[in-house]
Parts: C-alpha cells; structure tokens; sequence
C-alpha cells in the first residue's frame, strides 16, 4: 500500500489489476490472503479466534463422546466381566470360572425358560412380518376412507409406555375369555397363546416402519416397466416388489425377534402358569435374590440380542438384496408371456 494504492501479489502468477478491481483505491485496509480468498486485518483476526474456538469446542465433543460411551458400556463390561467370578458375591472378584455358566446350561428352569421365549418369539414374528408387510403396502400403495386413522393407530404400540399396553392386554384378556368362557364353556386362561398375541400386538407396528421406510424409498417405475411387459400385479410384485423391499422385511424380521426376546413389562402381564419366557425368569430370580447365574444368563441374552440387532441391521443397509434393475422387470413379463 502506497500513495492510498494496493498492490496484490498473486501466488499463481495472476493479473494483480484484476484483484485492484475488486477493492477501492482509497481508504483500503491491509488484507491477506487466506486460501484463494482476499480477507481484511479484522477478518483475519476473527479466523483466528474461530479456529481457536472450533479447537476447544471440539475437544469438547471428544471427551463428551468418550464419557457416554463409558457411562453406557462400562456396565455391559462389568457384567460380562463378574460373570465368569467364582465368588458367589456378584459384585467382587472370586477368581476365573465356568460354573455359572455350568450352572445355566444344566438348570432345567432356564432351558424351559428359553424354549418357550423361542416358541413365543418364532410364532409372533412370522405372524408380525405377514401382518406389518400387508399393513404398510397397503398404506403406502393404497388410498381409502380412514388410512389417516389406521396409520396413527399403527403407530401407538410404539409410542404409548410398555406399562400401558401391558395393562391394555390385561383387560383384553380378561374380558375375552370370560366371554369365550360364558358363550362356549372353555376353560380357557393366560399362556402361551396370549404372551403370543401380545407380542404380535406390538411387534406388528415395528415391522410395519421398517417395511414402509423400504418401500418410500423404491422406484415404482419398475413395477410400470413389469406391467408393461404384461406382467399382472402379483407377477410385478412377486418379480419386482418383493425383490427390493426384502431386506426391511428381513430386517423388521429380526427386529420384531429381538423385542419379543427381551420383553418383560407385557410378558409378565399377559403370562401364566406354566409359560414364563426367559426374561420373566430372570426378572423373578432378581426378586429372590442376586446370583452370579443371573449374571451368565444376562450375558446370553446381551449376546443374542446384539446379534440379532447387528444382523438387523446389516441386512436393512445392505443393497445387494434390495437392489432390482430392469432384468427384474423384464421377468416378471416374460414370466406373464410364458403363462
């Protein structure tokens, strides 16, 4: 700057008149070039001070980040940790052991325990992914009286509190067996059959997100280009549609299996003698007392569920499954022109 006249010395060689340009000949402050920018003194000062700040907020974040994943893992650690202790006191170190683990593998109570929490989780989720499936295709396809209201009511298992929906099922219960008990003299009672419907009830809503979330995302030109070739709607649907929205059917699936694993609040009200899932066990051995058993069993449970919730989603992510090209299309109307 001399006389009131900038000067501009370009890293790349440039035309400095053309940098002139751009600011007034008199009066100009000082400026520095940051990247391929022109800033002012003051402007650069400001940088400064935000690169400071962005540094501290930064760290910030870190040590926040590290501090939930220790508030939430640190638990998981111990319990797997004191599961393998050979003091019967839960919470100090007794030395390494497997006769927890023994002790869960030979307790006939646990084994029924499972195997009913198996059958329970098995038949709801077939029964959940058929009914959640239809449920979103026909509210994401279809337009008719009351979709409004059907879709909001689909929603409330996953929105109203676990105590309230158990209780809901409680009063159903109740109420429809002694009917069916007044009308046709059946002697019938809470069990298997009602921890089942429960699960059904709620896992329905789940499967149901997840499937309509695949099926937002899908391009229905496809299903057109099916029709085209003279494929009939269950032929585009079978070739095209089915194809695409497989991996959050898969995917609802294995999310409806894990709910109904680890459900406690609505198994326990809608149970009875004779039908206690693996959850309500172990919820009822805390009651009685804490044992390193629990802890073994707990440590199964974790690992299954992280599993199962691992390979949920795995299966929703990936694109091999979900992705059908054209060659889908043109199949399903082969398929047609063959018939």
């Amino acid at each position: 700057m001399a006389g009131g006249r900038l000067t501009v010395v370009c890293a790349d060689g440039g035309d400095a008149a053309r940098h002139d340009r751009l600011l007034p000949s008199r009066g100009a402050e000082p400026v520095t070039a940051v990247g391929d920018r022109l800033l002012p003194g003051a402007s650069v000062a400001r940088v400064g001070d935000f690169a400071r700040r962005f540094s501290l907020t930064r760290g910030a974040l870190a040590a926040n980040a590290w501090f939930v994943y220790l508030f939430f893992y640190a638990p998981i650690a111990l319990l797997v940790v004191f599961s393998f202790s050979a003091d019967r006191n839960v919470g100090r170190w007794g030395g390494f052991t497997l006769g927890w683990y023994d002790d869960f593998i030979g307790n006939t109570s646990i084994q029924n325990a499972i195997w009913v929490s198996l059958r329970v989780a098995l038949l709801s989720t077939v029964i959940s992914v058929v009914l959640g499936t239809l449920a979103a295709f026909a509210i994401e396809r279809f337009r008719f009286r009351g979709r409004q209201a059907f879709d909001a009511l689909l929603y409330l298992p996953i929105i109203i509190p676990d105590v309230t929906m158990a209780v809901m099922m409680l009063l159903f219960f109740s109420e429809f067996f002694d009917l069916l008990n007044l009308l046709f003299g059946a002697d019938l009672r809470k069990g298997f059959a009602s921890i089942t419907v429960s699960h059904i009830a709620f896992n329905i809503s789940f499967v149901s997100v997840v499937v309509r979330a695949r099926l937002a995302g899908m391009d229905r030109r496809l299903e057109e280009a099916a029709m085209d070739l003279y494929a009939s709607r269950w032929k585009a649907f079978r070739h095209v549609t089915l194809p695409q929205i497989a991996p959050g059917v898969a995917g609802g699936a294995l999310l409806a299996l894990t709910l109904s694993l680890d459900d406690v609040v609505v198994t326990q009200f809608a149970s009875g003698p004779g039908a206690t899932t693996l959850p309500v066990y172990v919820f009822g051995l805390i009651r009685r007392g804490v044992t390193p058993l629990i802890n073994s069993v707990s440590v199964v449970m974790l690992v299954a569920s992280v599993g199962l919730v691992l390979l949920s989603l795995f299966v929703q992510r990936s694109r091999g499954g979900g992705a059908v090209g054209p060659p889908g299309a043109v199949a399903a109307g082969r398929s047609r022109r063959r018939s």
